[in-house]
This record gives structure tokens, C-alpha cells and sequence, in this order.
């Protein structure tokens, strides 16, 4: 039954995080609370954490069996695993705002981006020209890069396809905003998994003198 709660506790949070930040819920807000709404990064980000807390004392209060250890060799996986979220988290914090992410900037200048940089054009350089989202696949390996109990296990598998779910809508926002330069990044950069780098880097390997796929 505890592992039951558990699994509602975190789809009720996940449901309230992507509700908040749905664009039904943004857009109604921006008509309804005009200047107001430059508050509302920071108050998203307020309310997520704050109604996370009591959902992470819950799953440390019910940690069950370890069902898997990075053991032996594997710990050396771990660390690439670990490794590789925290250069993902570093390079992709090198193009969005800090200030815009928290909610801050948006109270000083009334307007916001939902690419979350500082002049609000897209980041397609550096790794994201390699994924287009960097943390949210960071966020994935550094969840499954540690020991796994039950709550464990239950809270990756929700929290992994409530991460897949959330790029899929933050997409449609971003499709919304930024139209066909959006559209010609999708073409270009994968979304989670670096599909397009590999092959167009081993196409460039195999065929160096083949300019129309060195392009794709």
C-alpha cells in the first residue's frame, strides 16, 4: 500500500508541475493577470518545490529492498554515467538565463522566453546542437545513475516518463513561439538521444566529399 501512495503522490506532483506550466494555464494567465504575470516563473518554481518536499520525505520514509547496485566494473559505468549528466547540466547551463529559469528577470523586464535564454533566440550551438534538450536527458541518467530500492525504482520509472512527456509538450510551446526556426532545429538536432549528430558525423567519416549529406 505505501508504494501505492508513493506512485500517487508523484503522478499528483508531476500532474500539478505540467498543468502549471501547460499553455491553457499560461495563457489564461496572461490575459487574466496582465503585468501580474511576470511574477509567475517564480511563483511556478515556489510551489514545485514546495510541494516536492513533502513527496521526497514520503519516499525516504519508505525506501524498501535495494533491487540493484552498481557493482564491480559497473560502478565504472556509473561514474561515465554520472560524469556525462554533469557535463550535460554544465554545457546546456552555459545558454539559458539563470535569472530568467528562477523568475527573476522576467519581474524586471515584464516578458519571458520559452526557450529560457536571455535574449529569447534558440540555443542551437554547442550541445545543443548535439540534443536539443541537454537537461532533461541529464535529469534522466543521474536518476538511474545511483542504487535502486523500490521507492527507487518506482519513483525513476514515473519520474523518466513524466521527463519524456514534459519535452513533448515543452516542444509544442516551443513550436508555438518560434514556428518553422523551430521546425528546421527539429530536422536537424535529436530531441533526447543524439541520433542526427552520430550518423551525420558518420556519414562525414565515410563519405567526407558528399555535401549533400554532410547537411542532414
Amino acid at each position: 500500500m505505501k508504494y501505492v501512495v508513493l506512485a500517487i503522490l508523484w503522478v499528483v506532483w508531476c500532474a500539478l508541475h505540467s498543468a502549471m506550466i501547460s499553455v491553457t494555464a499560461t495563457n489564461y494567465l496572461k490575459r487574466r493577470a496582465g503585468r501580474s504575470y511576470r511574477f509567475y516563473r517564480l511563483l511556478f518554481n515556489f510551489i514545485a518545490f514546495v510541494t516536492l518536499v513533502p513527496v521526497i520525505l514520503y519516499v525516504q520514509s519508505v525506501r524498501g529492498p535495494v533491487v540493484f547496485r552498481w557493482e564491480g566494473l559497473l560502478v565504472i559505468v556509473q561514474v561515465i554515467l554520472v560524469v556525462v549528466a554533469i557535463l550535460l547540466f554544465l554545457t546546456g547551463a552555459t545558454h539559458y538565463d539563470m535569472l530568467q529559469l528562477v523568475g527573476i528577470r522576467q519581474i524586471r523586464r515584464g516578458t519571458s522566453y520559452g526557450a529560457l535564454t536571455k535574449n529569447g533566440t534558440l540555443a542551437t550551438r554547442g550541445v545543443h546542437g548535439i540534443i536539443r534538450h541537454p537537461w532533461y536527458l541529464a535529469t534522466i541518467i543521474i536518476i538511474w545513475a545511483r542504487e535502486l530500492d523500490v521507492s527507487a525504482l518506482i519513483t525513476n520509472i514515473i519520474l523518466t516518463m513524466y521527463v519524456i512527456v514534459g519535452t513533448v509538450l515543452e516542444e509544442h510551446k516551443l513550436l508555438l513561439e518560434y514556428g518553422d526556426e523551430y521546425r528546421r532545429y527539429q530536422k536537424r538536432v535529436s530531441m533526447l538521444i543524439p541520433f542526427r549528430y552520430v550518423k551525420a558525423k558518420i556519414v562525414r567519416y565515410v563519405r567526407p566529399g558528399d555535401e549533400e549529406k554532410r547537411s542532414f
